[in-house]
């Protein structure tokens, strides 16, 4: 059964029985509603609602939303419990979260653990509540608190919930409290449905849509929960309901709606290791002590983000300058969580107390000297400039001193993993960890597996990952592995755009109306144009010579208009504030009059078509090459380290949305403006002869 029933005297006991999260599924539907019936036929006094394992309900099973709704539905069993002749008490403890949040509503009374998780985050899902959250918690809480949770998608512990008025109790054993509660308490509380929301002068919907629009661009369900939050001002409660369920089936069916639950899934499946790992169960000790070579911005970012974990880290660094270097870092970061509110002074102290930059000495013995920092020590990632020749003599320098079981690991954006195992006596204990800038935010983690990475390399890949609640996803190795490979894409389709007649402001517009933060021009003035500038030199003698090369991002870098830190790159910034900056467009005219290109204008369709096509084609080619395990990988990628919408599912999802034979139709009249660049992958080539879609696709 999902649901367990027993009685103690008068007293009831109903378990949702789905462990380890209590799912609320068709079955656990039915078996509550049997489970109403059945309380009241034994005449009880009581009924307490509880959950098996470490959750109490997270929530209903996301797996149903795909088919059609089967009865009973959720908001039928909440009124039933609600309007029982038997009072159910709701013992919340672990995660109260959507539907498990709205069966707790229906009860007449609330009691949780002081850590327990409630919330309602359909939101996040492209969803509102479907079982009377809009309706009811507004009538229990008032309308800025329910405002506060249920269009965000926040959850806020049973602390918290106790001082909203949400939950009515806290204690450490809510089943135990609730066979306490005195009956005349029971039978005197009113059920919410019979409630008035009332009104609040101080809630601005306007305010709220304003800041929902912001917060969530381009998506629709927190809107139309605030506008189902303000129904409940003036509706009965009735017609709110039927309002409510109306949204939620709407909504449950949009492209937005299975958008967001593919990166759900998706989510959740890669955090489980790969065959290789699971296969194998390679045995880690725990992760108790780090080292970082090189203690710059992203060095730097890499370390917090382990002292956050409370990890111990040791940076190297090269001369005193360095060590310098790194400690403000650090401390910068550091000040920063704490004016943010992120930490205490307690933590930031803790925090430096794990900390410890030395510099890297030369080694005594042949490179074989040995102390406690470089041999007691589990994973040592090197994250220093972007140079081969310097990463090689760096990790050859350290391999020495460590303890053969230490895995070495290297923070690469762009180069060869292979050629850097080479170096290594045990080429098998190396791996690709690329971290995202800011290193200790951003939650996307490349593990990039060379041809000789062993599975404990991979599975320490893994475990960081899980360590600093990151997004693990696997790539083999190429320029630029997934994500940067399709940056590439992205950024050579906008020059080529740029060149034949648009400017970076339409085509930041047009990325922007697409759903991304900021657009391509924009980003770069904010990373810096020479960094991209440098991985254009190294790539110089590799580049084939009949492929279209647009200069004017060199143009710029010659001038010095490196970005936002020098004042100026593809925009002007006088006032930290950019501007439109009519040299730029000097600058694209003159180089298309020299390469006699006829301008013309690209609407904003076009300038995301182009663009999009263009990332959509590379992915398909790195998908086809095995550097993706899946086309869900590649959406994780770019959805987590690089601002695709989320809504959007991920840029092979939306390119399934489109289908295979339009893209490749859309490439094919692309072929005469630039053959070698608009040339179909042979995975869409395939797909659209299959009608496969990619996320299907298996090599």
């Amino acid at each position: 059964m999902a649901v367990t029933l027993h009685k103690q005297a008068n007293c009831g006991f109903v378990m949702l029985n789905s462990p380890p999260v209590n799912a609320i599924n068709q079955k656990m539907r039915e078996d509550l509603i049997d489970a109403v019936t059945w309380a009241e036929s034994e005449g009880l006094e009581r009924v307490i609602l509880s959950g098996m394992g470490r959750s109490f309900a997270a929530g209903a099973d996301t797996k149903e939303f795909d088919h059609p709704a089967i009865s009973p539905h959720l908001p039928d069993v909440v009124n039933r419990i609600e309007t029982s002749t038997v009072p159910w008490i709701a013992a919340i403890h672990g995660t109260a979260l959507g539907g498990g949040g709205e069966l707790a509503l229906g009860c007449q009374y609330r009691i949780a653990r002081a850590d327990a998780t409630i919330g309602f985050p359909e939101v996040i899902l492209g969803l509102v509540p479907g079982a009377g959250a809009t309706q009811r918690l507004p009538r229990l809480v008032g309308l800025a608190e329910a405002l506060k949770l249920i269009p965000t998608g926040k959850t806020i512990s049973g602390k918290a919930a106790m001082a909203i008025g949400l939950v009515n109790a806290i204690d450490d054993d809510p089943v135990a409290a609730a066979k306490l509660i005195d009956q005349k308490i029971l039978s005197e509380a009113v059920p919410l449905s019979l409630m008035k929301a009332g009104t609040d002068k101080t809630v601005s919907y306007d305010t709220a849509r304003q800041l929902a629009i912001r917060r969530m661009r381009g998506q629709e369900a927190p809107l139309t929960a605030i506008s189902l939050l303000e129904t409940a001002q003036t509706a009965t409660f009735d017609d709110g309901m039927q309002k409510e369920r109306n949204a939620f089936l709407a909504l449950r069916a949009s492209p937005q709606a299975r958008a967001l639950r593919h990166i759900f899934f998706a989510e959740r499946a890669a955090k489980k290791p790969p065959k290789a790992i699971e296969t194998q169960k390679p045995t880690l000790k725990p992760l108790n002590h780090v080292i970082v070579i090189g203690g710059g911005t992203m060095g730097s970012g890499i370390a917090y983000a382990f002292l956050n974990a409370n990890i111990r880290v040791t940076i190297l660094e090269s001369d005193d300058a360095g060590m310098q270097r790194a400690n403000t870092a650090i401390d910068t970061i550091i000040s920063a969580s704490l004016a943010s509110g992120h930490i205490d002074q307690q933590a930031a102290t803790d925090r430096r107390n794990l900390l410890k930059v030395m510099m890297a000495q030369p080694d005594s013995d042949a490179g074989k000297r040995r102390n406690d920092d470089l041999t007691n020590v589990d994973l040592v990632i090197e994250a220093v400039f972007e140079d081969l020749a310097i990463k090689k003599e760096i990790l050859q320098a350290i391999e020495p001193a460590l303890d053969p079981n230490a895995i070495i690991a290297t923070n690469t954006s762009y180069l060869d993993v292979n050629k850097l195992a080479a170096c290594l006596d045990n080429p098998s204990r190396f791996v690709g960890l690329h971290f995202f800038a800011p290193a200790h935010i951003m939650k996307l983690l490349e593990i990039v597996k060379g041809s000789e990475t062993s599975p404990v390399a991979l599975a320490m890949g893994y475990a960081v990952a899980k360590s600093l609640g990151k997004m693990p996803v696997v790539a083999g190795v190429c320029d630029g592995f997934i994500g940067n490979r399709i940056l590439a894409a992205l950024r050579e389709a906008a020059d080529a755009t740029l060149m034949d007649g648009s400017t970076p402001a339409e085509i930041d517009r047009a990325m922007v109306g697409f759903g991304y933060a900021m657009g391509p021009y924009e980003t770069q003035d904010l990373s810096g144009l020479d960094i991209a500038h440098a991985n254009r030199r190294r790539l110089d003698p590799s580049r084939d010579p009949s492929r279209r090369y647009i200069p004017i991002a060199d143009c710029l870098v010659t001038e010095n208009r490196l970005g936002k830190k020098t004042g100026a790159g593809w925009y002007h910034y006088p006032d930290e504030n950019k501007t439109v900056d009519p040299t730029v467009e000097d600058i694209i005219r003159r180089e298309a009059e020299a390469a006699n290109i006829k301008r013309r204008h690209f609407s904003s369709d076009e300038i995301q078509q182009r663009l999009l096509l263009a990332m959509i084609n590379e992915a398909a080619n790195i998908l086809h090459e095995g550097i993706a395990t899946s086309a869900a990988d590649i959406d994780l990628v770019l959805v987590h380290g690089y601002g695709f919408p989320r809504w959007r599912g991920g840029l092979m999802h939306y390119a399934d949305q489109l289908g295979a034979s339009l893209i490749m139709a859309e490439l094919t009249k692309l072929c005469d403006e630039d053959p070698i660049f608009w040339q179909p992958s042979r995975l869409i080539v395939d797909c659209a002869k299959t009608r496969q879609n990619f996320a299907s696709y298996n090599k």
